[in-house]
């Protein structure tokens, strides 16, 4: 086997098989929980409660949050499907070069989200020491948290869920209390949370205000959308099921049910904060709306919540994708590791107050990508995927020198287009990355490199899940079965 044949066929990469498939609806849901509940959610309300009152602050994000929610569960099927990770499937309309590219941008992406959410855990667990101790060095603890977090993720898919299920009723009682506690404190100050906004604006201020909630939530999102088929490969399927929602309902609870409600929720408690101490951290809100025992343990919610969402949203698609670019030599707990150390270096601690210009500019980027995995999955291959030569250096994703110009085109076009209208970014990212991917591919590119799956649509041969199809790949059976307990059975 030659050194670039291994270098495809790296073993945390290789398909997922059906019955090393662990998380059902119930397990997704509670992982949502936990991952809704993040620095972006309180941002985002405390930055729309400026211009327009909390009910329009939170049928934007609904609106958003659906959005969003829909798409991730599109783009999941690639592993329900055929149990493949983002930077696998990504060789399709990338190449199988060229896949490292976009993929190493989610990456970082991921692993600086990774860094925010520490940074804003580790503020609160300084402050329950302070609280309880007089200790006050948020630093240590920021280094603390992220190690603890990293340990987490590297034990695998199975720890991670674990987690979730004692996190997330905790979590949901306790955001409850937080709600109490800060809008008890902005009505102590005379605002009626329901009708008090900083800036009111009107007309088309006001429209574009309400988009760029929308845009906002769907921007910060589109990091998991992209990539949801590096978590939705472990998602429990039914096999021979030809019904799409059926097939999906894992996803669909989660991503387009419960995800949104506590989006929600979260982005109210972000414009309460804002309404009761003129800040959208929850930490600096909760220390002036709160004291003693009632302030520890909410500010313990936070730390949970942070935890949760970091470990399958950031650092599991970050290092899933650093695995792939380092290849059979990096396996996926030194993946966890450089994810670590980008979320360090990126100085997550000065980029709050940028965080929701940064998201309308990453949501145009990476739903460009969605776009592009949306087109090439389901209107050009129907579904049907060549899984073997995903993993071959010369098969029919190598393309031209291991690049598929088609995808760099609809990518750069579609993300400098999003960006031009960043009130509308993930809208234009989605459209024009899908439209000008699907015609560049099916009327140039395809021709010059013809698919098989495209050519002889085969069922048998191309679906997975569907058709009671486990891949396998040739030459990797005893890497695939090390790795799949790995990360699955691992505790």
């Amino acid at each position: 086997m030659s050194q670039k044949s291994n270098y495809l066929k790296s073993p945390d990469l290789l398909p997922i098989s059906h019955e090393k498939r662990s998380i059902g609806p119930f397990g997704f849901a509670v992982i949502w929980v936990g991952m809704a509940i993040v620095l972006a959610a309180f941002a985002i309300g405390g930055g729309g409660i400026i211009n327009l009152p909390l009910g329009m602050v939170i049928l934007a994000t609904i609106l958003g949050s659906v959005a969003i929610g829909i798409l991730m569960t599109i783009i999941g099927d690639i592993g329900v499907e055929h149990g493949l990770s983002f930077p696998v499937y990504m060789r399709a309309p990338f190449g199988t070069i060229g896949t490292h590219i976009p993929s190493i941008v989610r990456g970082v992406t991921a692993a600086c989200w990774f860094g925010i959410n520490t940074y804003f855990g580790s503020t609160a667990i300084n402050a329950i020491l302070n609280l309880l101790f007089g200790f006050d060095n948020w630093l240590l603890c920021f280094f603390f948290f992220a190690g603890l977090q990293l340990l987490n993720t590297s034990l695998g898919i199975k720890s991670i869920e674990r987690f979730a299920d004692l996190a997330a009723p905790i979590i949901i009682l306790i955001s409850c209390w937080m709600y109490v506690a800060l809008s008890d404190k902005a009505i102590a100050d005379g605002k009626d949370v329901w009708t008090w906004v900083e800036s009111p604006v009107t007309g088309g201020a006001a429209f574009t205000a309400f988009m760029v909630i929308v845009m906002s939530n769907m921007g910060f999102w589109a990091t998991l959308a992209a990539d949801m088929p590096s978590l939705s490969r472990f998602f429990k399927a039914p096999k021979e099921e030809r019904n799409w929602f059926k097939r999906n309902k894992t996803q669909l609870l989660g991503s387009i049910v419960v995800m949104p409600i506590v989006n929600t929720f979260m982005i109210i408690i972000g414009a309460v904060s804002y309404m009761a101490v003129s800040n959208a951290d929850p930490v600096v809100a909760l220390q002036e709306a709160a004291s003693g025992f009632a302030l520890g343990i909410l500010l313990l919610m936070i730390v949970l919540a942070q935890w949760s969402t970091n470990t399958s949203a950031n650092v599991i698609p970050a290092a899933t994708i650093f695995s792939n670019v380092g290849g059979p030599k990096m396996p996926f707990w030194v993946g966890v590791v450089i994810a670590g150390i980008i979320g360090v270096i990126a100085q997550p601690w000065s980029l709050f107050e940028v965080l929701n210009s940064a998201l309308l500019v990453i949501g145009g980027i990476l739903t460009s990508i969605v776009g592009i995995l949306f087109a090439d999955y389901y209107l050009l291959r129907k579904r049907r995927v060549n899984v073997i030569d995903l993993y071959e250096p010369d098969g029919q994703y190598r393309y031209m020198k291991g690049i598929n110009l088609a995808g760099f085109i609809a990518w750069i076009v579609g993300g400098v287009l999003a960006n031009l209208l960043s009130s509308y970014s993930s809208i234009v990212g989605f459209v024009v990355g899908s439209g000008l991917y699907y015609v560049l591919a099916k009327y140039w590119w395809f021709k010059k490199y013809p698919q098989a799956e495209i050519e002889d649509p085969c069922d048998e041969k191309y679906l997975g899940i569907t058709v009671s199809h486990d891949w396998y790949i040739d030459g990797a059976e005893e890497e695939a079965t090390e790795i799949e307990d790995a990360i699955v059975e691992r505790v």
